[in-house]
């Protein structure tokens, strides 16, 4: 694929087909270690530099919303020292990446439950939120400790909390009520799912705000998903047709 494709043809699609919104679920780093023999670590690291890849790349085409599966709350099932690192992995990530997300005017957010993270790793996703604040180019949000059904049922509790407080009426709840009490209440659905390593699932994630997404699945492993992977992913994107159940 052309440099001119990359750039020129690629962002005219963005623009066109008002793609706003990709979502990934970022899969295939363990696999990609053990095919070349490596830690699951090794993996992981490098699917740090696709991440990065990734957001220059929406960044470049015009993208507004990236958001990024990271971390499930099933993942906790994992060897604990898997875990660990993950966690001291994303406290590394964010300390380098902060100065350059302001420097491109990116701004970061983490969707998700912190309350069983470590109030350590708590202060760092607030101080790269707090500082990045102020990014307009491209709004990267990362799902860490997420699944959706356990944020819709938050969603419910909070509702049903407006309920007994008597904020609000039965009749008064509506898709709009529940999607403003879920952790993308201020950003649009996504219009692209985008699942590298081939699996053919969504795994729990963003399942009331993917309902008319259009879903791309490559088998192409995280750590190896680059620019042109996201332009391809872009380019089927244009080949869709929406119908939103017309």
């Amino acid at each position: 694929m052309s440099a001119i494709l990359e750039t020129e043809d690629i962002k005219n699609i963005v623009e066109t087909t008002n793609l706003r919104h990709i979502a990934i679920i970022m899969d295939g780093n363990r696999r990609w270690a053990k095919n070349k023999m490596l830690p699951s670590a090794a993996g992981h690291k490098k699917g740090v530099d696709a991440l990065r890849t990734a957001t220059k790349s929406c960044k470049k085409f015009g993208i507004k919303y990236l958001t990024v599966y990271a971390f499930s709350t099933e993942n906790w099932n994992r060897d604990k020292e898997e875990v660990s690192f993950l966690m001291e992995l994303l406290a590394k990530t964010i300390k380098s990446e902060v100065p350059i997300f302001i420097e491109n005017n990116i701004k970061l957010t983490f969707i998700g439950d912190r309350t069983q993270l470590k109030p350590e790793l708590r202060k760092i996703l607030e101080y790269g939120e707090k500082e990045t604040q102020k990014g307009k180019s491209l709004n990267l949000q990362i799902a860490f400790n997420y699944g959706s059904r356990m944020e819709i049922t938050n969603a419910v509790k909070r509702i049903c909390e407006q309920l007994e407080d008597g904020n609000i009426n039965i009749s008064d709840i509506t898709e709009d009520t529940i999607s403003s009490n879920l952790y993308t209440s201020n950003m649009p659905d996504p219009d692209l799912l985008i699942r590298t390593g081939g699996e053919k699932r969504i795994s729990n994630y963003l399942l009331w705000q993917a309902a008319y997404s259009e879903i791309y699945v490559t088998d192409t492993f995280w750590p190896d998903f680059n620019e042109t992977s996201m332009a391809q992913a872009i380019l089927e994107f244009k080949n869709r047709q929406r119908r939103f159940g017309k």
